[in-house]
């Protein structure tokens, strides 16, 4: 299961007067800890951010899962519920999820959650909509494929009991 962590960023940003000015930003980090998180948000912001920058926060986010389209750049987060039903007591029970995704505007978000939640075999609402103060995602990457094997003299176990 992913684990997000909403990351607050500070640094000074240079207007168009010349004059500096302070600037917070939200970032979303996938990561297991949040050691992690912060490496993350140096490794990515070192190159974007000219100057010093501090990481001022980092906690765990509420947000269940990310959906990103490339034509849009504004987050919004989505309240999505559901009912279950209670294995011991049979009774429904409601579930409460936070989603972000990118669109242009509120209505858009709405039509890109529901496109995107159509496989669910419960059904579901969104009952609230919000633009989000998230200025980028990190999704997790990983760093070399799984599917490679290191180098070496490697071969199938069935291969080795034969010699």
């Amino acid at each position: 299961m992913r684990t997000w962590f909403l990351c607050k960023v500070k640094y000074a940003k240079e207007t168009e007067e010349g004059l500096l000015k302070s600037i917070s930003e939200q970032y979303l980090v996938d990561a297991v800890s949040f050691t992690e998180a912060e490496a993350i948000l140096y490794d990515r912001l070192g190159s974007q951010i000219r100057g010093d920058f501090q990481v001022t926060g980092i906690s765990k986010s509420n947000i269940v899962d990310v959906f990103f389209f490339e034509d849009a750049d504004i987050w919004h987060k989505c309240k999505v519920t559901y009912l279950v039903a209670d294995g011991d007591s049979g009774k429904e029970k409601k579930v409460t999820q936070y989603m972000i995704v990118t669109a242009e505007d509120v209505k858009q978000a709405y039509d890109r959650i529901q496109e995107s939640l159509s496989n669910m075999l419960v059904s579901f609402r969104v009952p609230d909509i919000t633009e989000s103060p998230i200025v980028e995602v990190f999704p997790f990457e990983r760093d070399e494929p799984v599917d490679s094997l290191p180098p070496g003299n490697f071969r199938p176990v069935n291969q080795e009991d034969e010699e």
